[in-house]
């Protein structure tokens, strides 16, 4: 007879979760999955996929608009928010029951509730208790704001995919990815939009020359950007909200989203009690195997916040169920993963920045393009694409692309394989470029970029 009810028993059923689950029922586990809200996780739910659907709604104002330019005659059109998001709210219903096949399919137990740690191999949920000799952490992450008078009356990012209406004024604090992709949104389909951040820039870790652009092309398009701007206080009125700044300025709107950060998922569940070692964040800390403190628990995902992507989640779990189950060892790589901001325009970027180049290698050669795309030609639009190299001078080495323009994160995509493979700019450049398109522009950049401060420096 088993010594424990389960081989491995998964607390949250995200697209981590869920992935380390259906592998290890493939290879024959005995797997149970936990989940208290709903199957299909923060990127299924209340992130990528309806945020993603959500951008692709409010970029055909771009569409309508451009469309004169190429001859057509557009009826000026008309936008029905509830119409959206009902039919966001069907797609997303569609693919947590294609989770929740796969994970029957893969003869994974799902069990509704809330899970406890009450020891390293026991998990209680709703007064019942289940051992298992591996226990897997996947709970994600929440939304966090900070607490300043007023918090009460804000929205974020989970709530903004749910409203019954679209607000005519909207203030959005924070200039990470959730709070630029929802600016967009929101523009895109007409509200108008203020956005405020701590920073100078938006996207801080993203390359500088990628981070200022955006910003350029987001203001182009009618987003007012606040830099260097907190909020003291918010407060309801009988027209709306009025945000109230540290420096004084006192802004008016209908909404106020907040999209300041995201903290673990790790409250409640017993892992402290447990033995397991969280740190100052409230994330589990995991080794290289993707162990926390106690041996047979494992976490992947947001709730260690290290490269908070679903795919980079799907790949952890994935590596369990393999070192676990198939014997084939198997660490994740978190070298070179690629990353995308559904901004308007889109940015995607893999490898180094510039300024993370520089630390690393010294002295560094930079190539880039900046261009209008051919379609701007004749629609009018004036926004423009930027391309980005960073080479290793000593080693031919290409160390980072980076991108800003429509289909950036289609065209990255495959250049991440190159840089996998340690591709050379001398590859680059022997690469025929498709014409015409702006993809091209990887392997047709051939001047250096000088940088003034760099000389003056030299």
């Amino acid at each position: 007879m088993p010594r424990y009810d389960f081989d491995m028993f998964t607390i949250g059923a995200g697209s981590g979760g869920v992935a380390s689950s259906r592998r290890a029922g493939s290879y024959g586990a005995r797997v149970a999955i936990c989940e208290e809200l709903r199957v299909g996780g923060t990127c299924v739910l209340r992130g990528c996929v309806p945020k993603k659907l959500l951008v692709y709604g409010s970029q055909f104002a771009e569409g309508f608009a451009d469309a004169a330019g190429f001859g057509w005659t557009v009826v000026p059109p008309s936008f029905d928010w509830p119409a959206l998001i009902a039919a966001k709210d069907k797609e997303i219903g569609r693919l947590s029951q294609i989770y929740i096949n796969m994970l029957n399919n893969s003869g994974v137990e799902i069990i509704d509730g809330h899970a406890v740690l009450v020891d390293p191999h026991t998990v209680e949920v709703a007064g019942r208790s289940y051992t298992a000799d591996n226990i897997l952490i996947a709970t994600g992450s929440w939304p966090e704001v900070p607490d300043i008078p007023g918090i009460e009356h804000v929205i974020s990012s989970n709530e903004a995919l749910d409203l019954k209406e679209l607000p005519r004024r909207i203030v959005i604090v924070g200039g990470g990815y959730i709070a630029v992709e929802f600016a967009g949104i929101f523009n895109g389909l007409g509200s108008e939009v203020v956005e405020l951040i701590r920073r100078d820039e938006l996207l801080y870790g993203f390359d500088d020359d990628i981070r200022v652009a955006l910003g350029e092309e987001m203001r182009g398009r009618g987003v007012e950007i606040h830099p260097r701007t907190v909020v003291a206080r918010i407060e309801k009125n009988a027209h709306g909200y009025s945000v109230v700044t540290t420096d004084g300025r006192e802004l008016a709107t209908d909404l106020v989203m907040y999209a300041t950060g995201r903290w673990p998922n790790t409250k409640g569940l017993g892992l402290t009690e447990a033995g397991v070692r969280i740190n100052e964040k409230g994330a589990i800390v995991v080794d290289e195997w993707q162990r926390s403190t106690v041996p047979n628990i494992y976490a992947v995902g947001d709730v260690t916040d290290r490269i908070n992507l679903t795919p980079v989640a799907i790949a952890e779990g994935r590596a369990i169920a393999e070192t676990l189950f198939n014997d084939n060892p198997t660490k994740m790589d978190h070298a070179n993963v690629p990353s995308a901001v559904f901004s308007q325009p889109p940015i995607c970027a893999v490898g180094l920045t510039e300024e993370q180049a520089r630390r690393e290698y010294g002295e560094v050669d930079v190539y880039m393009a900046r261009f209008k795309p051919m379609k701007n030609t004749l629609s009018g639009r004036e926004e423009r694409t930027l391309m980005k190299l960073v080479v290793d001078p000593g080693t031919d080495r290409v160390l980072g692309c980076h991108m800003l323009g429509p289909d950036a994160p289609e065209i990255l995509q495959g250049l991440a394989i190159a840089i996998i493979c340690g591709a050379t700019k001398k590859m680059f450049d022997q690469t025929i470029g498709i014409h015409p398109s702006a993809a091209e522009e990887f392997v047709t950049m051939r001047e250096k970029t000088v940088r003034p401060d760099k000389l003056a420096a030299d």
